[in-house]
């Protein structure tokens, strides 16, 4: 495929995915590609489990797929660039040919954003919400590319009043989104369950989906899935982090949460169609 007809491809798809915010639940299906990832590393880094497990998230309900090759669970090992566009490189353009959702690559380096963006990926997904890399507003914007930008810190502060970290942090990025030229329909917010907060921090996250909503006026992605936190307040085997996470989602989309990044789909998808009947009876 031809830069020009990649670009093509990519905004397509790109509009394709923001057509659905406040339409339906859209659901993110989680695609790791990494050897460390806390609960399918090394599952899927082998081109053909690649594919066949976007497929099967299709299958299951995912709107859009997003593609990570370097884990951020708690306690991850960081991965050059170099070793990441390794692991991408080999799927990134198949799964984009044979795959007819829109991508998302969940990276927080410029230039691994820049290459996936440039063979057709739709959206970047940055755990550090464009204060990382200083080059990564850039990138999204010349790319035209939507972005989904996420709270996060270097380290736990349990002292900390975290709502008004979220929105200090939300903040800088939207600012630093503007100077770049991002234009706000092409931008969500995400929380950061998971990232450098106490458990009473990541519930607190949670809680805020209504307030933040309502703050940036800008749509809410939830990326609760298998998180420790359910581990917590539950038995930790797969299945209960499973509820877990349903019960978090579900709490959220009642909120006004837009988006959902999830391992299990087709769980969700079935879950979000009770939801939409109780609602609609009502």
């Amino acid at each position: 495929m031809s830069r020009l007809a990649a670009r093509f491809e990519s905004e397509r798809r790109r509009d394709a995915f923001l057509r659905l915010i406040g339409v339906k639940p859209v659901i993110m299906g989680i695609l790791n590609v990494t050897p460390d990832s806390f609960s399918d590393g090394g599952c899927f880094q082998a081109l053909d489990a690649a594919l066949g497990q976007a497929h099967k998230l299709v299958a299951g309900g995912a709107d859009i797929i997003d593609v990570g090759a370097e884990s951020t669970r708690p306690g991850h090992t960081a991965v050059p660039p170099d070793e990441e566009w390794r692991r991408l490189e080999p799927l990134l353009a198949p799964l984009l040919t044979e795959v007819a959702t829109p991508f998302s690559i969940d990276t927080t380096k410029a230039e691994i954003a820049r290459r996936a963006l440039s063979l057709g990926v739709s959206v970047v997904n940055d755990v550090w919400g464009l204060q990382k890399d200083a080059a990564m507003a850039d990138v999204v914007a010349e790319a035209g590319a939507a972005v989904v930008i996420m709270h996060n810190r270097d380290s736990v502060d349990p002292d900390l009043d975290i709502e008004a970290d979220i929105r200090r942090f939300f903040d800088r990025s939207l600012i630093l989104a503007d100077r770049a030229g991002i234009p706000r329909t092409r931008i969500l917010l995400d929380p950061g369950v998971g990232f450098a907060k106490t458990r009473a921090q990541n519930l607190k996250a949670l809680a805020l989906t209504g307030a933040l909503r309502s703050a940036f006026g800008l749509p809410i992605l939830i990326g609760a899935s298998r998180k420790r936190l359910f581990g917590d307040l539950t038995p930790s085997s797969i299945d209960d982090l499973l509820i877990g996470t349903l019960a978090a989602n579900l709490v959220t989309l009642a909120r006004g949460a837009a988006v959902f990044r999830v391992h299990d789909p087709a769980e969700h998808a079935a879950a979000f169609k009770v939801f939409k009947a109780i609602e609609c009876a009502g």
